[in-house]
Order: C-alpha cells, then sequence, then structure tokens
C-alpha cells in the first residue's frame, strides 16, 4: 500500500520556534520548563523495555520539579497506557496524566458536544487490532457492522483486524481493508483515525498504524478525522490538563502572549 509521507518541511521563520539540545540535564535544572509533554513510543520504552535510562532521567526529572505529562497517538485509553508503562517499570505516579489519541477519540465519541462527531451516527465498520489486542468500545453506544451498506462511519483503531457484530474481530491483512475503505470511499463515508501514526516502533521493527488507512482513505476521496497530536484536539487538551492538575491557568492563558516554555520530546 503506497501512501505519500506528510510534508514536514520547516519554514525559516518557523525554525526560530525551536531550540535544539543535546541533553536535557541543563534544561531540567534551570527549571525554565514549566511543562515537560514527553512521547512514549520510541522516547522513553520500545514498546517492549524502557530505553536505558529513561526510568532514571524520568525520577531526576521529578525531583526537579517538572511537571511532566505523557502524550502519545497510541490508540488504546490512557488507563491502558498506564497499566503498559508500569509493567515495564515506570512509576505513573512521576506523571501529571496521560493523553492519548484513543482516550480522546473515546471521550469525543462519547460526549458528541462537538458538532462533526455528533453528526456521525452509531452503526460504524471498526478496523481494529488482532495480535496487539482488540480495542473496547464500552461506554460509546457504538453498534459495530460488517454491511458496509449499514455503515454511518468507519472507526480506526488498528490495522490487523475488522470488528464483527459479535465484538470479536477478524484478522484482515492491509489489501483487505483497503477494498473495504474503496467500498466505504464509494458511498462517502466518514473516518475517524484514533492513531494518526503512519507506522510505531515495537523492538527493532516497525509496525503499520491506522494513519496509513487514514492517508490512503483520503486519497481515495474519503473524509477523516485525525485525532492525536499535532492536531489541535490535542494541543488544547494537554493546555487544560496541565492548568486542571496543577493549577496553572495563568501559565495556559498567557503562554500564547508571554511565549511560556514547554519542553516537548
Amino acid at each position: 500500500m503506497a501512501v505519500p509521507l506528510p510534508n514536514c518541511a520547516v519554514s525559516t521563520n518557523d525554525a526560530q520556534l525551536f531550540q535544539f539540545s543535546t541533553g536535557i540535564q541543563h534544561l531540567a535544572e534551570s527549571r525554565r520548563f514549566k511543562a515537560w509533554f514527553l512521547d512514549q513510543f520510541g522516547v522513553l520504552h520500545d514498546g517492549k523495555k524502557p530505553y536505558p535510562g529513561a526510568i532514571s532521567t524520568l525520577e531526576k526529572l521529578a525531583k526537579s520539579g517538572a511537571n511532566m505529562v505523557v502524550i502519545s497517538n497510541s490508540s488504546r485509553r490512557a488507563s491502558v497506557t498506564h497499566e503498559k508503562m508500569r509493567s515495564m517499570g515506570f512509576d505513573p505516579s512521576l506523571f501529571l496524566g496521560a493523553i492519548t489519541s484513543g482516550e480522546l477519540t473515546h471521550q469525543y465519541l462519547e460526549r458528541r458536544d462537538d458538532p462533526w462527531f455528533a453528526s456521525l451516527g452509531r452503526s460504524c465498520i471498526h478496523m481494529t487490532w488482532n495480535d496487539r489486542g482488540a480495542i473496547s468500545l464500552d461506554g460509546l453506544g457504538l453498534k459495530v457492522v460488517d454491511n458496509i451498506a449499514d455503515a454511518e462511519f468507519i472507526l480506526a483503531h488498528g490495522t490487523e483486524a475488522l470488528g464483527v457484530p459479535s465484538g470479536s474481530a477478524v484478522s484482515k491483512n492491509l489489501d483487505e481493508l483497503e477494498k473495504i475503505l474503496e467500498q466505504c470511499a464509494a458511498r462517502k463515508i466518514p473516518m475517524v483515525v484514533a492513531n494518526p501514526d503512519y507506522v510505531t516502533v515495537e523492538a527493532r521493527d516497525l509496525r503499520v498504524m491506522p494513519g496509513t488507512l487514514a492517508a490512503k482513505y483520503e486519497q481515495l476521496g474519503g473524509e477523516v478525522k485525525w485525532m492525536g497530536k499535532p492536531g489541535k484536539v490535542t494541543i488544547i487538551t494537554l493546555f487544560y490538563s496541565i492548568s486542571f492538575f496543577n493549577c496553572l491557568f495563568s501559565f495556559v492563558k498567557c503562554a500564547s502572549k508571554r511565549g511560556a516554555s514547554i519542553g516537548s520530546f
């Protein structure tokens, strides 16, 4: 499945917004940064085990007063992210919280206070995981269908299987999922992608993520709602989480006006 990569070029003006560092010790010691937004896959761990020094670094950051939030384009909910990191030896108490694209997707589908989500129906084609573990839709009031004619939208959590009405999932390869997308595009069914990444790291391997399916769907002319970073919905949620967890309302309110410093890795 050939999918064009997004244009990631940085303009000269944008480049002035970035500062590059060879380490984070002096950044932590300076206490300049009020919040630290940390990705997990490829930053803290490889999907199987922590990177050398990751846990001790987080502990030192916490002692320096760093307010840390895990941000991840994982299609799973925040609570699952906490448990996964705990199982690898990370102490969840070091973080103010976790924000995942899967959690955002769940919340938006549950609340439906956004006009776009409010317009979605309840019947969906569910692309999910198999070997990596299926995603639960409990509490969303959705009806998973396997007949495209009955579907009102596509929900893409994974790239290994297709959900069926019984609640289980049937293994599908990417070519098979692509054929389903072609039929959905012909019917102009919108898609919600709960993980916008194209690939992720798993030990030494790269695994295809739902963003690849979403990009293909856009190629076919389909409408896609991209959840997760670097989308606006994630940035807004980041600021609200910092304000809620750590009473940094003044930081949030003045960030755009006073150039508040935020460390992101």
